[in-house]
């Protein structure tokens, strides 16, 4: 068994490094409530420029970072933003866009590769009638996890961008994995995010930090966060603690997602050879990889508690299916054990008397793609 967990469950699992502690440690702070925390200022500013908008702001979480953009561009109760039927926002954010902001959401399919088709967008735009609501935003998200972490291209951005502009609407982007898109696509991340209004940033997924999203935009759009970042509890004091670790998440961890990248790759091709399971290793472009399994007499419940005996932790990602993500404290070998212990797995449950009473790792059947 391997020393250590194998924890694969998401790239939200990560320990904070021994650089990232020192800085938070080191960390020089004031009331970022008032706006006079110093490492807040300066990271917010590096993080703005990195997205080549005019401001960023911190948030404590993605979910927050998503409600308030929604609720910035759609600052009149009965609006509708329109978005895929497959994303963050409109499946797990425990629909805080409608039960806050009496939004609306328009739902549009999600395409395999986490697009929605254009001319499906266009046709949801409502017209000017006293039946329906008000459409004000476009949102987009790139990564997008629930079509396994695929990449939106720049192209596609671009034209939904200008179909947003064409009709007075507003573009955002849940781009909780945006870096890892930026990085897979070969595209600097400024140039992939130019077409929209704002961005949500994740810094605790997949560049490693331990607390925290940033929301970008212009300044006007900044400061109607700000406020509603203070309506919803997100303001916080010496946060200057956090942004410390962040910067150094982004420092450090940027240069490494190519190399979770391959892992994820390998971690396929891996799977790809196991009896009993079914991946398109072609599928995989970013840090996550989803395999179903065909054995009806196992299930992924099943699967993740006999992998956590080997200490490999996994979650489901539907009745069928279940999602790996790498992160850079995956190692090769952390990749290579985890295959190890899937070809044990399936062995130990086809040969019956394995005791499944115990799972301490939160994988239930309502975590599902979460």
């Amino acid at each position: 068994m391997a020393s250590k967990a194998v924890d694969l469950r998401s790239d939200t699992v990560t320990k904070p490094s021994e650089a990232m502690r020192a800085a938070m440690a080191a960390a020089d702070v004031d009331d970022d409530v008032v706006g006079v925390d110093p490492t807040a200022h300066r990271f917010q500013s590096e993080m703005a420029a990195l997205m080549g908008k005019e401001v960023a702001l911190f948030v404590p979480s993605g979910t927050m970072g998503n409600l308030i953009s929604v609720l910035v561009h759609c600052d009149v109760r009965g609006s509708e933003a329109i978005l895929g039927d497959n994303s963050h926002i409109h499946v797990y954010e425990n629909g805080g866009i409608s039960t806050i902001g009496g939004v609306h959401p328009k739902t549009v399919p999600n395409n395999p590769d986490g697009t929605m088709d254009v001319d499906r967008i266009v046709a949801a735009i409502r017209h000017p009638d006293l039946h329906y609501p008000t459409t004000r935003l476009i949102c987009l998200e790139n990564t997008h996890g629930n079509c396994g972490g695929k990449c939106l291209s720049v192209e596609y951005i671009d034209k939904v961008g200008e179909i947003a502009k064409a009709h007075g609407l507003k573009l955002h982007i849940d781009g909780a994995r945006i870096f890892n898109a930026s990085v897979a696509l070969g595209v600097p991340v400024d140039r992939l995010v130019k077409a929209a209004d704002s961005v949500s940033v994740c810094l605790s997924k997949g560049l490693g930090a331990p607390v925290g999203s940033v929301i970008v935009g212009s300044k006007d759009f900044i400061d109607k966060a700000r406020i509603l970042r203070k309506t919803l509890g997100g303001g916080m004091r010496q946060v200057g603690v956090l942004c410390a670790a962040a910067h150094v998440a982004v420092r450090d961890t940027l240069g490494k997602l190519a190399d979770d990248h391959r892992k994820a790759k390998a971690l396929a091709e891996g799977l790809k050879k196991i009896k009993h399971i079914t991946v398109d290793p072609a599928s995989v472009e970013t840090n996550m990889v989803f395999f179903d399994i065909i054995d009806p007499r196992i299930s992924p419940d099943n699967l993740c508690q006999v992998l956590e005996q080997h200490n490999v932790l996994a979650m489901p990602a539907s009745s069928t299916s279940i999602r790996f993500v790498i992160h850079y404290q995956i190692s090769d070998s952390d990749v290579q054990y985890a295959l190890t212990c899937v070809e044990k797995a399936f062995e130990e449950l086809l040969k019956g008397g394995i005791n499944l009473d115990q799972m301490t790792n939160g994988a239930t059947k309502s975590s599902y793609g979460h």
